[in-house]
């Protein structure tokens, strides 16, 4: 939880951590919906390496286009909640605007159909299964192409030298946007141009040139926070050579960002 998990890293940690015998159970929820929404009940539901399997029970999930039509299988789309359930949030103290903007205001109502939309694009399958895809605005704009940084992250990590990844974007004068990809390397692997060159044509191999990063940045670790989340906001004024801003109480490990400042 806190990431969407790349499939390489799934059969990694089915593999080696479970020795092929243990359930991975990976969800999707947050602290407002009080509990899981998404998630395999052990032995009873199979599971697909990256997918959050299917809504947990009472849970009524779908995906939608920006008007709240249902999407067809495999087709991108905003991941909303159709009907209430006992743990969710009520309010924001004090502020039911907020509340009600922030929740419930970002799919447009369908008739008597309220959505609870929390920000987070997905698919689903043939076989009914969800995939989220990461939040819709971790996207970076290339010459006019919206790009999922997920689906870019995934693309790296599937490059056997690479172990872990993070895109942002920085601003480009002639493209708009360039994307610029923090990438840890799997075990004692060697950094260096020729393999950022290799990672480069890997991408556009897996997606498409336009998806090819701009730059490679090698490091160690990556900035996250005590539950796991790459704090994508730190990497973007790293990457724009912005000074850190906003709150950097909830990371991990601040000694990662003077890593990063200084190359590695």
């Amino acid at each position: 939880m806190g990431e969407p998990i790349n499939p390489e890293a799934w059969m990694w940690y089915h593999r080696v951590i479970g020795s092929e015998k243990c359930p991975i159970v990976d969800t999707w929820w947050q602290t407002e919906t009080g509990g899981f929404m998404l998630t395999p009940l052990p032995g009873a539901i199979a599971t697909k390496p990256g997918s959050a399997t299917k809504p947990f029970p009472g849970i009524i999930a779908d995906i939608v286009d920006a008007e709240g039509n249902p999407v067809g299988d495999n087709e991108g789309g905003y991941l909303v909640i159709k009907h209430p359930w006992p743990s969710m949030i009520r309010n924001v103290y004090g502020d039911s605007d907020r509340f009600r903007k922030t929740y419930w205001e970002g799919i447009p109502p369908k008739g008597d159909q309220h959505f609870y939309f929390a920000g987070d694009g997905a698919r689903r399958d043939q076989d009914g299964y969800f995939w989220v895809m990461g939040r819709v605005d971790d996207v970076v704009n290339v010459s006019g192409h919206r790009l999922g940084t997920m689906e870019i992250e995934s693309a790296l990590v599937s490059h056997p030298a690479i172990a872990e990844a993070a895109v942002v974007s920085k601003p480009d004068e002639v493209k708009g946007e360039e994307i610029v990809a923090f990438v840890i390397l799997e075990g004692s692997k060697p950094a260096g141009d020729d393999l950022a060159i290799d990672l480069k044509k890997h991408v556009g191999k897996e997606i498409g040139a336009i998806a090819r990063p701009g730059e490679i940045r090698f490091t160690d670790a990556l900035p996250k926070t005590r539950s796991g989340k790459i704090m994508r906001r730190l990497l973007r004024n790293l990457a724009s050579g912005q000074d850190i801003s906003g709150d950097t109480s909830t990371l991990e490990d601040r000694t990662v960002l003077d890593r990063l400042r200084a190359g590695g």
